[in-house]
């Protein structure tokens, strides 16, 4: 549990960012997806939302899940070396640079937070393979330019990036506000780079309920949205087969067992020309 986070060696300015009075989205889906690092007061909200929409369980694994994929597919049939992975959230099992360095040893990878329990973990978790770099930027979505300044210490930018924003979104509340800080992040990065986005929707009464009840929770809040506006992101790019879908349904492994869950979560990769 992350009460022994003061071990960690991460330094008492971080720690003291970190409030456990109110639940908090990285820990609600740590808890989710069967992770260490949460508190009481995270794993209270998820036993409520349980009890409102099961189904929301099943959009953390297979979201998860939707990350190896498309990691695998860039790394692997792409040739893509670097990922910048925005609102990375809490470490867990295959993060980015995991998956891509077991393709492409020498991957770059950079994440951006500034959550500050992400940043405490961050440094002790987050260590790739000696051929690559991985690096953690305490920085934030709402300035991409500064972003891309902070994130060219470690990547090229004159080469393709893939830009990961998965469940994050979700969490700038005006949808054009959101559209805008992906058009800048990705006008940062060369031809050939990638947009990899999955987000919790509104596809449902379940769905939209317990996003009602996270957000009364005292969490920053999260908007679900329609399937129509997660598309919307992928405007000017080049969407990748099979488009804009349920995140179990894109390009699916052969021995994946959940294609046909309807989940309350879509997702896409789109390449800019």
């Amino acid at each position: 549990m992350p009460e022994d986070i003061a071990q960690d060696g991460s330094g008492f300015a971080t720690r003291a960012r970190i409030d456990t009075t109110k639940p908090h989205s990285a820990r609600f889906w740590n808890y989710f997806v069967g992770g260490k690092d949460h508190y009481k007061v995270d794993r209270e909200i998820g036993d409520q939302i349980k009890e409102i929409f099961p189904g929301l369980v099943d959009v953390a694994h297979t979201s998860r899940r939707f990350l190896g994929r498309a990691v695998r597919y860039l790394a692997g049939e792409q040739g893509v070396r670097q990922f910048l992975d925005v609102g990375t959230g809490l470490p867990t099992a295959d993060n980015t640079h995991e998956v891509a360095q077991r393709l492409a040893p020498d991957a770059r990878i950079v994440y951006v937070d500034n959550d500050p329990i992400v940043l405490a973990h961050a440094n002790a978790l987050l260590t790739g393979v000696p051929e690559g770099r991985t690096a953690y930027l305490d920085a934030d979505l709402y300035e991409p330019e500064a972003v891309l300044r902070a994130a060219a210490g470690t990547l090229d930018l004159s080469r393709p990036v893939a830009l990961m924003i998965l469940n994050t979104l979700g969490h700038v509340a005006d949808y054009e506000q959101a559209r805008d800080l992906v058009r800048r992040l990705m006008a940062g990065l060369p031809s050939g780079s990638h947009l990899v986005i999955s987000d919790s929707t509104a596809t449902s009464e379940g769905m939209i309920a317990a996003s009602e009840a996270y957000n009364s929770s005292g969490a920053v809040p999260y908007h679900v949205r329609d399937v129509d506006e997660i598309a919307g992101f992928f405007d000017g790019l080049e969407l990748v087969e099979p488009g804009v879908v349920r995140v179990p349904q894109w390009r699916p492994d052969t021995d994946d067992d959940d294609t046909a869950a309807t989940v309350d979560a879509y997702c896409g990769v789109g390449r800019k020309p």
